[in-house]
Order: structure tokens, then sequence, then C-alpha cells
């Protein structure tokens, strides 16, 4: 194989391997950047989660090896493009300077700043190759996000208005405030205790048609399904004001993005967050004054049965109570109810009595559809509520609920006032407080006085109703109790309506859809674009790879000017040589033959110092160099020499 085609396969050797290995770097990092994320099967997602020590060292075996062939192409091509550099006069320590770069190793010389620092700067990149390199390819944990989007029930516009006025009839219910009914169970009353803990930082969580949500509901139904809850079908007559139950039906689902992955992974953990419809409350409670006869407050009672010679185990008396007051206009509402006494018609301590009266609309307004008002007092071991009003505005709410760990916690981002055509949602909504109010009264107790009392008695060491900071945090349980009521009727509603059988084909109409968006997020592992480390990472490679393409180009180049012109240059210069070995006694004048050989044929590594040496001693340098103190350092740095061939000799020669 000639000289020329043995150059050219090595130079095509390295130029080759190391376009490889850089269209490897960018192709992985156009990937990462065009999919945004890049991940495995499910198989060897978890197969990379289970055996993360193996993982760690196969990413830094590959990293390793990529690292170190990029540096062994990059050295190799600077030994070549040194040799030929040679050829050329060279100072000492520009040589020194090649050498130490052909050995990936660096000069620290301050007279020479130049050198030293070009020499220290490619020492980095090529110890920052593993390191580029290993943070190119770990692969790491990451929420995918995918777009979900679908619709759900929507209870704010005129169609639903109209479609609950119609359910009302159908039931027989002709102005359902004005009637107490039975369409809710205990639900409600849970969900006001659970959101009345929040008022001391309570955790709690709500439980309802088998989905859990967060302390309260805020209004919403799930719109994930596998948070759905109940995957029972509802029953006969179970649907929408009947709803006992059931699977409340799903409608929205991924949206995969132009450039995404084809498949969607199981992943470890999923979780959502979407933007969907909700209802809340604004409540206001406050002592009514003894004054103030804007509510005319009015408790009267009757015993209508007594047993003078009940036992223990026996009711000695019940007492009938008529409650009044005034709900705006001079409109009267009433309630009655029944508590337990004893025989002289007295309740004991320990028995308690809350009575409340719910006025369906706002007070002193001209309309009935923006709030409701519930009168309230207590008695007895709740006689630390005194006569109360509590104003009550249900807000329409936009919501980011996350569902997470199988629970549905939500945020409010925005929210409006009810409107007209929300008169008939409201007159479901304070039905369902008026239910409450008088379900929640036994004949001895209250849940609602009883809930106050122990969640005050348990997060504090003061007496409840002493002092007006007290009060506060007592009106401020209510109107949280009274919250949670208000939410998890929105949310008994829109399950009932969107319960499987509520529409047919289970499709709820187009005048009845409100869009629902959101994201799903799936934690899985592989590569994502993190940061600027990406890129930060792939310089050293890129780099490593520009110098060793200059350094092949550089040693092409020389090759062929190397070739032409060098018969007499090289006769003169051997014979110059020998003269001046001979006259040192150091070669035999007749050792030079007169025809030279053409340059680089002899194998010569700048690299090894053996290689060096031979060709230094070859050159007689000896009376040029002078001693090792620092100043003869120096003027050694500075002289320049040019590598010479003649037949199978390499000497360096002082120019």
């Amino acid at each position: 194989m000639s000289c020329v085609s043995a150059h050219f396969l090595r130079h095509t050797v390295i130029v080759g391997v190391q376009v490889i290995i850089l269209t490897f770097g960018y192709g992985f990092l156009g990937a990462v950047l065009y999919y945004d994320y890049l991940y495995p099967s499910d198989r060897v997602a978890n197969l990379w989660k289970n055996h993360p020590q193996e993982l760690t060292m196969v990413v830094t075996l590959i990293a390793t090896v990529l690292s170190v062939t990029t540096a062994i192409l990059f050295t190799a091509s600077v030994k070549d493009a040194l040799r030929h550099r040679m050829s050329r006069p060279i100072s000492l320590v520009e040589l020194t300077a090649g050498v130490a770069l052909s050995k990936g190793s660096y000069i620290l010389r301050p007279k020479h700043l130049r050198l030293t620092s070009l020499t220290l700067f490619l020492f980095v990149v090529l110890r920052l190759l593993t390191a580029g390199w290993t943070t190119l390819l770990t692969p790491v944990y990451f929420s995918l996000p995918i777009t979900m989007r679908g619709s759900e029930l929507d209870i704010t516009g005129n169609a639903f208005n109209t479609l609950l006025y119609g359910e009302f009839q159908a039931q027989g219910f002709t102005q359902i405030r004005n009637d107490a009914f039975e369409v809710l169970d205990i639900g409600g009353m849970l969900s006001g205790i659970s959101a009345a803990g929040q008022t001391y930082g309570i955790p709690g969580t709500f439980n309802f048609n088998g989905a859990k949500y967060n302390v309260s509901t805020g209004g919403i139904v799930p719109t994930v399904e596998d948070y759905s809850g109940s995957n029972g079908a509802p029953g006969p007559d179970c649907t929408r004001l009947g709803f006992s139950g059931g699977n409340v039906t799903v409608n929205t689902g991924p949206i995969l993005g132009k450039h995404s992955m084809h498949t969607i992974p199981q992943g470890f953990s999923t979780n959502y967050s979407m933007l969907q419809q909700g209802v809340t409350a604004n409540v206001s409670c406050q002592p009514i004054g003894s004054s103030d006869m804007q509510y005319a407050w009015d408790v009267n009672s009757g015993v209508v049965y007594s047993n003078t010679t009940a036992g223990n185990d026996t009711i000695a008396g019940l007492r009938l109570w008529n409650i009044a007051g005034i709900c705006g206009a001079n409109t009267s509402r009433t309630q009655a109810y029944v508590t337990m006494v004893n025989a002289s018609g007295d309740m004991s301590q320990s028995s308690g009595f809350l009575p409340s009266i719910i006025c369906p609309g706002p007070m002193n307004l001209g309309q009935t559809y923006t709030s409701f008002t519930i009168l309230l007092q207590g008695f007895n071991k709740y006689q630390f509520l005194n006569a109360s009003v509590c104003e009550v505005t249900p807000l329409l709410t936009t919501v980011r609920t996350n569902y997470s760990n199988d629970l549905m916690s939500s945020e409010i981002t925005s929210s409006t006032p009810f409107k007209s055509e929300n008169v008939q949602l409201l007159s479901f909504i304070a039905g369902v407080a008026k239910f409450q109010s008088i379900s929640s009264q036994g004949l001895m107790s209250s849940t609602i006085g009883d809930t106050l009392y122990s969640i005050y008695s348990s997060t504090t060491n003061t007496t409840i109703g002493d002092g007006p900071e007290n009060q506060a945090q007592v009106y401020k349980e209510l109107e949280d109790y009274w919250r949670g009521v208000v939410e998890f009727s929105a949310t008994f509603l829109r399950s009932g309506f969107m319960a499987q059988g509520s529409f047919y084909n289970n499709t709820i109409p187009l005048d009845l859809q409100s869009t629902v968006d959101g994201s799903m997020y799936i934690l899985t592992i592989g590569w994502t674009w993190r940061s600027a480390a990406y890129l930060l990472a792939i310089i050293p490679i890129t780099i490593t790879t520009i110098l060793t393409f200059s350094c092949v180009l550089y040693s092409h180049l020389l090759g062929n000017e190397s070739q032409d012109g060098q018969s007499e240059a090289g006769q003169s210069e051997a014979d110059q040589s020998e003269a001046g070995q001979s006259e040192a006694g150091q070669l035999e004048a007749d050792q030079l033959e007169a025809e030279p050989e053409k340059s680089n044929r002899t194998p010569f590594d700048v690299s090894n110092t053996l290689h060096l040496i031979m060709a230094s001693v070859a050159g007689n340098l000896k009376p040029t160099l002078e001693g090792f103190d620092k100043k003869m350092i120096i003027n050694n740095e500075n002289v320049k020499v040019q590598l010479k061939d003649h037949r199978r000799k390499k000497f360096l020669k002082v120019v």
C-alpha cells in the first residue's frame, strides 16, 4: 500500500468515526428537542426503575467509550498534524505544546501564555467529554404532560335552568325552596363538617359516590375516568334529582400533540390538572343586635307531651318550638321543631337546641337569584351562638382541579355571582340548606351545633364563646360549614344529571355542555429538555470534533505539498547534517547516500519520547542548546528546529 493511500485511509477512518459519533450526539439532542420528551416502553421503564445502579453503570460505560474514542481520534489527528508541521521550522516550545496535546496533556509556561492557555483549554475539553456524554445520555424521571379535553354538564345557563325547573315540576315541586325535601342523604352534613374543620387547618377528606375530595367538593364532579368513583349503574329513577349513587359519565380524553410520540405510557403514576366548572359560596355570619328589628327573630314553644311518671328509659316530655323570622319585605317565615324535655318541660343542660330559618332570597333586594339568608340561634349547650344571621352568596366558579393520589383538590381561578338564569339553581341550593338545618336538629342535639363545639374544643385551650375573638372563630366555622353544604349541593346536582342513563346514549346535549381542558401528567423515565445543560453537554463533543477535522485537513494539505520538490533540498540538508556530524566525530560522512527518500516514509511518533531523543541526537542539537537554568531554558524554548527525513533516518535540524 502506498504512503499516500495509507495516510488517506487513516484520515478517512478518523473523520468517519468522528462524524458518526457527532451525528449520534446531535441526532439524539435533536430528537429530544423535536419530541420534547423521549421515553421507552413501560417494560423497559420499569426495568430501569428497578435497577438504578445497573442503569447508571451502563450509561457511564457508554459515555466513557464514546469519550475515549473521541479523545483517541483527536490525539491521533494532532500527532499526524504535528509531524507534518515539523517539516517546517517550529520553536521547541511550540513543539513541546504540540507533544502535550498529542498526549491529551498540557504545559505550564508563564512566558508563553498563549500556548499554556490553549493546552489547558483543550485538556479541560477532553476531560469534559465523559461528563457531557453522561449528561446527554442519562435518563431522568419526569412528568410527561398530555393535553386533556372534553366536556361536562353546564349548570350556569338558561338551558339547565329550564331543565331543572322541569325536573321540579315532574316531581311535584312547584317552588322547591318552600318545601323541605329529602333528595340528599347525609352527604351535605358530612361535607359541612369537613369544610368547618378547615378553619383550624384540620385536614379532611370527603367521600361521595366513591370519589374522594380534599376537605370539600368545591362544587365539582370528577372529569377523569380514574377518579369518577362508583362504576355501578344507577337504579331505575335514580338519576338527576333522584340520584342515589352510581357511575357518573366522564367525557374527557387525551389529545396528542403534533410532535408527540404515538404511544402514551402507563408510567409509574398519573396526575391530572383540569380546568372545569365549580360552585362555592361567600358566607358572612354576624350576630343580630337586640335593637335590630330587621329580622324579627322570635322563638316560641309549648309543651305538647308530658309524662310526670316517666322512668329513666322513657321520654318525660316533648316540646314544640315555633320559630319565626322576617325574610325581607316583611315576608315572614316559620319553622317548627320538636325537642326532648323533662317532666317539668325544661331541656337538660346536656341537651342542645339550634333552630334556624332559611330565607330563600337576599334581604332588602328586589330579586331572588343572587343569595339567600339563614337565621339561627343556639340554646342550652349551644348558647355560645347568639341570635345570628348568615348571608350566603353562591358563586359560579372556574376551578383548577388537581387529581392526585386518588384525591381531588380544587383551587378557584375565577368566580361570578348568580344571575337571573340561575334562579332554579339557587332554589335547589337553598332547599338543600333548609333540609340540612332541619334534619341536623334531633330531639336532644344538633349536628351543626356539635360540629362547632367539638372542632373548637379540640383545637383551642379557651372556652368557646368567651370574648369577641372566640366568637369570631365560631362564626368562621359556621361560615365554612354552610359553604361546604353549598358546594356539596352543586356536586350532587351535577352527579345526578351526569349519571349513566340521565341522557339518551349517555351524551349531554350540546346546549348543556361546558368545555373541560387540562393536562395529564404521567411520571416516567427518559429524556427531556431540562435546561441549558444539554447544550453545554454537547459543546465539548463539538469542539473536539471540529479540531479533529482541522488537524486532519491540515495534515492532508501539508502531506500533498511535501510530495513535491523534496529531492534537492533533502540531499542538501542531508549532506550538511553528515558534514556536521563528521566534524564532531559522531557519524561517518559516507553514511548518507546521495539520493534522498520521500518525507514521512520513516515511522515517527511525536508523542514517543524515544523517537524525539533519536531525532535530536541524529540532528546533533547539543551544540545549539544551552543548560538547565531558568534563563537558558527560556532561550532553548525559542530555538527553531525542522524535522528532516533521509532514507530510514529522522533528524531535527536547527534553522
